[in-house]
């Protein structure tokens, strides 16, 4: 008897993350949405570049993590983490960033009033 066979997970391919979400995604929505957003203006504390150490994400990434949790009734800063690193949409959202749980509601705590 035959059966449809897999691919190896060995097997190399070339595959980007635009080819993973469709045009009419909700995701590109918030892409375009949250590119068009004065975080300034609408009172987000915005993180600035240190010196030394590890470099702070730009505030737009939260924004796009918030949004998207919002849209797919997610809001806890774990699940949305584990969202994060196994979720295609997500990452072709955030261009493959995943910050951890700690950042997420660390954003969320220091912006409260938006």
């Amino acid at each position: 008897m035959h059966h449809i066979n897999g691919i190896s997970r060995e097997q190399i391919s070339f595959k980007t993350l635009e080819d993973g979400v469709c045009n009419n995604k909700p995701v590109r929505f918030i892409d375009a949405f949250s590119g068009q957003l004065d975080l300034v203006k609408l009172g987000f504390i915005i993180n600035t570049l240190k010196v030394e150490g590890r470099p702070s994400y730009q505030s737009s990434i939260f924004i796009r993590i918030y949004l998207y949790g919002y849209l797919n009734g997610i809001s806890s800063s774990r699940k949305l983490e584990r969202e994060c690193t196994r979720n295609i949409e997500i990452q072709w959202l955030l261009h493959g960033i995943m910050p951890n749980y700690k950042s997420i509601s660390d954003f969320r705590k220091n912006n409260p009033k938006p």
